[in-house]
């Protein structure tokens, strides 16, 4: 019984590390066309997330985590727009280096990933109550 709670235990902690992926996912999506509004301003730029494995010395299993959030320090596109309040001198305007459709990629997996931690959760869930139930 004690191996259905680590399950349960690294699943859960998927859970969290997948929600976290995926609020950052719908931030980059929500902000794929936020411009900049002066010349000497930066536009939105992409956020990811790194994962770790942590011992949880209570349950001595080792749990996904996430690291950090940083920021994609990949180059801006940039769009001949010289009417934007946020051109250079040159008329170009930076854009995100958000690319909607690496964002919807990783949406899908990231959903992919949260659902399969869920189903093993569903799971060791059946499996503990059959194993009470054969208890009483």
């Amino acid at each position: 019984m004690e191996e259905l709670f680590k399950a349960l235990a690294v699943s859960a902690s998927g859970l969290r590390a997948q929600s976290q992926r995926m609020r950052i996912i719908a931030e980059n999506m929500a902000n794929a066309k936020s411009l900049p509004q002066s010349p000497d301003q930066e536009p939105y730029r992409r956020k990811v997330l790194t994962f770790s494995n942590r011992l949880d010395r209570a349950l001595g299993v080792e749990v996904v985590t996430v690291n950090k959030v940083q920021f994609d320090q990949s180059a801006f596109k940039r769009r001949y727009d010289p009417t934007h309040p946020g051109a250079n001198d040159e008329g170009y305007v930076l854009q995100p280096n958000v690319i909607a459709l690496v964002e919807a990629m990783d949406m899908r997996e990231a959903q992919r990933t949260y659902e399969a931690n869920l189903s093993m959760i569903s799971t060791a869930r059946a499996m503990l109550m059959r194993t009470i139930g054969l208890i009483n």
